[in-house]
């Protein structure tokens, strides 16, 4: 059984390529997988280890900079749920392309797991999901507003679009473990909208505290590891990636005419060209080929929240 720790932290890392290479080691020297990045604003990722191994690496990360306060989220998977260790430089966390957003200098209201049911049934309450379409596409809250975004750094347009949906109304937003709400509730905030608040935690910590009898969630939720998606108490979920789109598909999806391993599911077959699926063919070959000799081989990695 593997430890995975989700985690992010908005903070002011002056160099952050001084982070990088001690961050790197002592993943790496723990035995710690998965992948983080730095930028200017803070650090964002998801790591996976025995639980020393994710301690010392926890426990780096607090001693950083403005970090101590640093929060995770912690789930379990019986599969490895990555196959390489990577600290990469970004210039945001979680790209939302709005240099005036900062969430050091106010977010919204933060919503308890236990009173977010209460918040977003309420009549004056609209509720929107701040998440890309292919993870709304498999789960998300009863009555949810979906921007239908391919990715984050949409959702601004989207919300010049269509504020005046919104008159008078109290906003609620969410998204899978609560980074993204950071900055959409600062953007909100910056708008003139006066009564903004978000899920403390994201889905994760809603999935992982309520009882699924007592749960608006419908569906699963989609994660950035080799897990694809988890349900309620964070049980992993039915479904696999397409290694050509990295979108989710369930099994009975791998009987459709449209299904190649590797190479297309029925979301993205009219996606890529012949050379593309070529491409893909060879790839899936040598993945094939992998896992033939006995060396483990998920293939590409989920794209970052």
């Amino acid at each position: 059984m593997y430890t995975i720790a989700a985690l992010y932290h908005f903070t002011r890392f002056d160099d952050p390529a001084t982070i990088r290479g001690p961050l790197s080691d002592i993943c790496i020297a723990n035995g710690v997988k998965g992948s983080l990045l730095l930028a200017r604003e803070g650090v964002n990722g998801t790591i996976a280890g025995t639980r020393a191994g994710l301690d010392a690496v926890l426990a780096h990360l607090r001693a950083l900079p403005g970090c101590a306060t640093l929060e995770h989220k912690e789930s379990t998977a019986s599969d490895a749920p990555f196959i390489r260790m990577k600290v990469r430089l970004k210039k945001e966390i979680v790209t939302m392309g709005q240099p005036d957003v900062d969430p050091r200098a106010a977010v919204g209201n933060y919503v308890s797991p236990a009173e977010w049911n209460d918040l977003i049934t309420a009549p004056d309450v609209a509720v929107i999901d701040t998440r890309n379409d292919y993870e709304v596409a498999i789960g998300t809250f009863d009555g949810a507003i979906d921007p239908q975004t391919r990715t984050f750094g949409e959702f601004p347009a989207w919300w010049q679009a269509n504020k005046h949906r919104f008159h008078n109304k109290r906003i609620a937003m969410f998204c899978t473990g609560g980074i993204r709400c950071e900055k959409s509730t600062n953007y909100l905030l910056g708008q003139g909208v006066e009564d903004v608040y978000h899920l403390k935690g994201g889905i994760l910590k809603y999935l992982e505290e309520v009882p699924e009898a007592a749960s608006t969630w419908k569906g699963d939720c989609f994660v950035f590891d080799a897990r694809v998606s988890v349900g309620h108490g964070l049980a992993e979920g039915p479904h696999e990636l397409c290694h050509a789109c990295r979108r989710p598909i369930l099994p009975d999806d791998k009987a459709r005419p449209e299904f190649e391993a590797g190479v297309s599911c029925h979301q993205c077959i009219d996606q890529h060209t012949d050379a593309d699926r070529a491409r893909f063919r060879e790839r899936q070959k040598q993945m094939a080929l992998a896992e033939a000799r006995g060396v483990k081989h998920i293939g590409p990695e989920a794209r970052p929240d």
